[in-house]
């Protein structure tokens, strides 16, 4: 409560300041109004920062938060393909689970953020430093705001692991990898899923899970940290609630359209943050209630929903539950992953090479639907175009995480700008790069671990290809 007052009297504070610095300047009572609106639109917004010094990953312009619910795990990997789980002589331990792949693939593509406290003070230094507040705060918005190169993906995670040593190290993973892990639970009743996996000659893999039941199965609804949900989703708050009453202000206020412009070009470069789930958490209570009540909040929030089904029929009790199950929260999602196997299971056998059986699963609020054929590409569709991305051959070591790379691939593209979604040429640049970063991650074994950084992707002789 103390600290809510502080925060409130702290606005005030400002409102008052800018009100009296109207006064002393002579500007007009519009301009002061902008200003103190432009001020709050940026606390609210926390995209505002610099980087943390020394990231290791190359900075995204405009690029945003992206928050994966769901699962994390042990994959133990053979360390020679082709034998039964029997016969494999030795494993090698690596983190996985898709959900935790995409965030780290995310956070190694575009680096880990932190945005906390910078605007008010140097809006504040700038105005008092150049006593021209309306010009040198247009100036500054502009700079620092619209055009900043040191905005970069931040990404945030909500699953639950074992108190176990395996907990801890995926932990302790996350936290090496700039993800933020503060939605990560610990349950001590249970432990850390585990999966061992068969992986053929040709890099394909089989798994059997041990989750008896495992810690991420038992993630409760009570356990979530719904104010640093809020915190996260605040930004899309700001882009479909209060922006669209700012314009509206400044049509009835007749303000400069220099004013205006500046306004509509920061709110249209603020972070578009993005949602991103599998269909594993809904297999079982109480995570099912737990997915869903999360799912609420980013939508109820305008944040755009990324779903990826990523179908392991060995852990759901039936065909027929995982097709329910799966199709249960299809038509909430705005933008939907899934593989040829996927598309003829949810088809009961149907063509998935036929452009009429997908477009079957395209709902109509849907905004891209992805489908991944692994080496040889992808295809996309939305309501305006259709087309493939072609595939990069590659010599494939073991295919896990692949599909989650090619989603961290996609997703840090739309993340730093959503307007993707309706140029057809920039969205095939976009596939193209998560193509490559999903044939990167197929020449090492492993998910986390083989996950490529922004670097790996740019430097490669495969990326420099045509789409």
């Amino acid at each position: 409560m103390i600290t809510k007052m502080v925060m409130i009297s702290e606005h005030v504070r400002l409102v008052v300041r800018f009100a009296s610095l109207n006064v002393l300047f002579k500007l007009e009572k519009a301009y002061a109004l902008s200003l103190v609106w432009l001020v709050l639109a940026s606390q609210i917004s926390p995209s505002i920062g610099k980087a943390f010094p020394g990231a290791a990953v190359p900075e995204t312009k405009d690029s945003s938060l992206v928050v994966c619910f769901g699962e994390m795990l042990i994959d133990f990997v053979p360390t020679i393909n082709g034998l039964s789980l029997a016969d494999a002589p030795a494993f090698k331990k690596a983190p996985g689970g898709a959900p935790a792949n995409v965030a780290v693939g995310i956070a190694r593509l575009g680096g880990s953020s932190a945005f906390i406290g910078k605007v008010w003070q140097h809006w504040l230094e700038k105005a008092n430093a150049n006593k021209e507040i309306y010009v040198s705060s247009i100036k500054w918005f502009r700079r620092e705001v619209c055009y900043s190169n040191r905005f970069c993906a931040e990404v945030l995670v909500f699953h639950k692991v074992g108190e176990d040593e395996f907990g801890y190290m995926l932990a302790d993973i996350l936290k090496e990898n700039n993800v933020n892990n503060e939605g990560m639970r610990f349950d001590p009743g249970a432990r850390t899923a585990l999966a061992f996996v068969t992986l053929r000659s040709d890099g394909e893999r089989e798994f059997m899970f041990y989750r008896n039941p495992s810690a991420d199965m038992l993630l409760q609804e009570n356990e979530l940290d719904f104010d640093l949900i809020r915190k996260a989703f605040m930004t899309g708050l700001f882009i479909n609630t209060i922006a669209p009453s700012f314009r509206f202000f400044l049509h009835i206020f007749s303000f400069k359209y220099v004013l205006y412009w500046a306004v509509t070009v920061s709110v249209r470069h603020c972070k578009a943050k993005i949602f991103h789930y599998g269909s594993i958490s809904l297999i079982t209570e109480p995570c099912k209630s737990a997915h869903i009540a999360a799912a609420k909040a980013a939508k109820d929030a305008g944040v755009v929903l990324s779903y990826d089904p990523n179908l392991r029929l060995p852990l759901w009790p039936s065909a027929e539950s995982a097709r329910e199950g799966i199709l249960s929260i299809w038509d909430t999602a705005d933008i939907i992953k899934i593989s040829e196997e996927e598309i003829s299971f949810l088809t009961q056998g149907e063509d998935p090479y036929d452009d009429a059986v997908v477009r079957k699963l395209f709902h109509p609020n849907l905004k891209l639907l992805l489908v991944t054929e692994g080496p040889d590409g992808c295809r996309y569709y939305t309501k305006e175009f259709s087309g493939r991305v072609k595939g990069l051959k590659v010599e494939a070591v073991d295919t896990t995480g692949a599909g989650d790379a090619f989603v961290a691939g996609t997703l840090t593209q739309l993340a730093s700008d959503l307007s993707l979604l309706q140029d057809e040429d920039r969205l095939r640049d976009a596939l193209h790069f998560a193509n490559v970063c999903g044939a990167l991650t197929v020449t090492e074994r492993g998910a986390i671990p083989a996950l490529p950084t922004r670097e790996a992707v740019l430097n490669t002789s495969i990326y420099k290809s045509v789409a």
